[in-house]
């Protein structure tokens, strides 16, 4: 196999999953935390979860300026990216008193566990490299 073969999609990983523990407040049997998983994501779906959160706003001199709600781009990465728990399953919302993984999500989580399930989010995505640090290695 050449070196630019191990390019081609038959080559490349699929399963891009990692488990992780959000919270030490959900616990097994054992009394061990549960795991929860959480999968990668194309830049494909990426864009399409950038465009859903996209909205335009009236800028200087009138022109329309797309602007990006930050929030709600997190939260749909997030969302996008938990295989386990199936945040979407009704009996789950149903047991919070809400509908929609959206705001399950929020009802489930306190905010520093939504920022470590985030953070975790974002690394298995490549969004954990310094920018200037990978800028320098392909320099070099």
């Amino acid at each position: 196999m050449s070196q630019f073969s191990a390019f081609f999609k038959e080559n490349a990983a699929v399963d891009i999953t990692q488990e992780i523990v959000v919270s030490e407040r959900f616990k097994d049997e054992d009394g061990k935390p549960i795991l929860w998983k959480i999968q990668g994501i194309s830049e494909e779906r990426n864009k399409d979860i950038r465009k859903s959160c996209t909205k335009t706003q009236k800028g200087k001199g009138g022109m329309k300026v797309p602007e990006i709600d930050p929030d709600d781009y997190t939260t749909k990465l997030v969302l996008e990216s938990v295989v386990y728990p199936n945040l979407k399953d009704a009996e789950l919302q149903e047991n919070y008193g809400v509908v929609g993984a959206d705001n399950l999500l929020n009802k489930m989580l306190l905010s520093g566990e939504f920022a470590t399930l985030l953070e975790k989010v974002q690394e298995l995505n490549g969004y954990d490299q310094d920018i200037n640090k990978v800028m320098e290695e392909t320099k070099n």
